[in-house]
């Protein structure tokens, strides 16, 4: 069975384009500059936790990172897997760090999410989510990437 869970992500891309004229909405994310795919797994029980792996490609190269973080309102348990597009990346640091996100995900079997996220540098990631397992989710979350040695 599958569900669409698009409204945040759709709230958050319409919030963000008010700031710019309609003509350039696909603008107020800022410049691509790199592509990061995710996998990671969420267990909640009102409260919860996420952590997994993915990797940034950025300027020609490509680098590991962890990610790990919290949710609010959320239960259940899936295994996501995700691609993405990250917006205003200067240089490499500023992808590590902790990213805000209001977040969507109605999984049974299969479903499908996705999200805004935003960290105090400036950088934006939009991605989308193919998630597995059993798991309701209309959460603020708080993810931190921490880029591999």
């Amino acid at each position: 069975m599958r569900f669409a869970s698009v409204a945040a992500v759709a709230a958050l891309t319409i919030a963000s384009a008010s700031f710019a004229p309609v003509a350039h909405a696909a603008d107020a994310m800022g410049s691509p500059t790199g592509k990061i795919t995710l996998s990671a797994k969420s267990a909640d029980v009102g409260l919860g936790y996420t952590w997994g792996d993915g990797t940034l490609s950025f300027g020609g190269k490509t680098y590991r990172f962890s990610v790990t973080g919290g949710t609010i309102a959320a239960v259940g348990y899936s295994k996501i897997e995700g691609t993405g597009t990250v917006y205003n990346l200067h240089r490499v640091q500023d992808f590590a760090g902790t990213y805000g996100a209001a977040h969507g995900e109605a999984t049974l079997g299969t479903g499908l999410g996705g999200a805004v996220l935003e960290n105090k540098n400036g950088v934006r990631i939009k991605i989308e989510t193919i998630s597995k397992g059993a798991r309701l989710a209309s959460s603020a979350q708080g993810l931190t990437f921490e880029l591999k040695k």
